[in-house]
């Protein structure tokens, strides 16, 4: 596989185990211990690596939210707790997920270590999430744990890439979650209210964006061989099944 089929393989099984731990009753938890709503805690993990800034430049980072919904999370949280601390704690959410879904073995130690050179040589320009996601320090050193991380750092980067290529398709954020699999289901969970524009001249535009995100990823996985890339993703089909079965 070339670079950019690789990113392509990866792309779902990344984007799934990227978020698994945010779903986890655990994690949700958090939220309460904080004090915050899940919401708040779902909007401020994510973005509270930036550290304190305007919601403005959060909806601006995250794109495919609607800045309504950002703001009502951003600063609900920002009322109780400081978004780095909201981070930390969402990172370390992540971490505990990954020892007690992916373990210790050989494989989370492999996968880690894969992971890890591919974050290390993605490109972060214009993605400032991303940026700010791998600049901050992994509290558990744990292979399960950092796998994990791992898979939330790259996932940032695609998601970073796919709302580069959606803006340079002349989509908004908006008209891209009407065309993709979820449809209007999809931008109601983001929190942007209808009417929505019709979606039929939009999907050939999504579809381009999808590719140039692959591309855009690409240069990651150009820090792996071709048998490392094979590697990796029989590694993360198999971390899909024991956090699954988890």
């Amino acid at each position: 596989m070339t670079p950019e089929q690789l990113a392509a393989a990866c792309k779902p099984l990344v984007l799934e185990l990227g978020e698994a731990f945010a779903r986890c009753p655990s994690t949700l938890r958090r939220a309460r211990l904080l004090g915050i709503s899940g919401w708040a805690f779902y909007i401020t993990g994510r973005a509270g690596a930036l550290g304190d800034v305007r919601a403005e430049t959060v909806a601006a980072a995250l794109g495919f939210i609607a800045p309504e919904a950002v703001t009502d999370g951003w600063d609900a949280a920002a009322r109780t707790v400081p978004p780095l601390e909201v981070a930390a704690a969402n990172l370390a959410e992540c971490c505990r997920w990954g020892t007690a879904r992916l373990g210790d073995g050989a494989e989370s130690s492999r996968l880690a270590a894969l992971l890890g050179r591919a974050v290390e040589a993605a490109d972060g320009s214009g993605m400032p999430l991303f940026a700010a996601w791998r600049a901050m320090p992994v509290p558990d050193p744990s292979p399960g744990a950092r796998a994990a991380v791992g898979m939330l750092l790259l996932r940032e980067h695609f998601a970073g890439a796919y709302l580069l290529a959606v803006r340079a398709a002349g989509l908004t954020p908006l008209e891209a979650v009407l065309a993709g699999p979820e449809g209007e289901a999809g931008a109601a969970a983001c929190g942007w209210a209808p009417p929505y524009p019709p979606v039929g001249p939009l999907v050939r535009r999504r579809l381009w964006a999808e590719a140039v995100t692959d591309r855009l990823a690409s240069a990651a996985f150009r820090a792996l061989s071709t048998a490392e890339g094979a590697e990796l993703l029989g590694l993360l089909g198999a971390a899909r099944k024991r956090a699954r079965r988890g």
